[in-house]
């Protein structure tokens, strides 16, 4: 009966997968389901996010879609408040990693992009 149990738990955790992580750097809350973090660079900066929420039937396009738009919008509005305009944000150039914990139902999503001032 433990060996059952224990298979059932191994079983259980070997489904559930984090997002991976695009920055070291730390993050700032910026709404109840993303974690931000801005990284200066020479010709702009890259935004990183952490997007995560409950979802009953997992849809993994619906987080990924609400990811990258978290990002542009932060992106956007870190620019503006630099007093800068940026470039548009490549879609193809954003590093997303999904992830789902099947026991919790949470889904989510890890995306970093650079941002390049106008």
């Amino acid at each position: 009966m433990r060996l059952l149990v224990l298979g059932f738990l191994l079983i259980s955790l070997a489904g559930c997968a984090t997002a991976a992580k695009q920055t070291n750097a730390p993050m700032s809350q910026y709404d109840n389901n993303t974690k931000h973090a801005i990284e200066p660079r020479p010709d702009g900066f890259l935004v990183s996010i952490y997007y995560s929420r409950y979802q009953f039937f997992p849809e993994s396009d619906a987080v990924a879609t609400a990811c990258k738009q978290a990002l542009t919008s932060i992106a956007h509005e870190h620019a503006s408040k630099a007093g800068r305009e940026i470039e548009q944000i490549n879609e193809q150039a954003i590093r997303l990693s999904m992830g789902r914990n099947g026991l919790s139902g949470i889904t989510s999503c890890s995306a970093s992009a650079p941002a390049k001032w106008k």
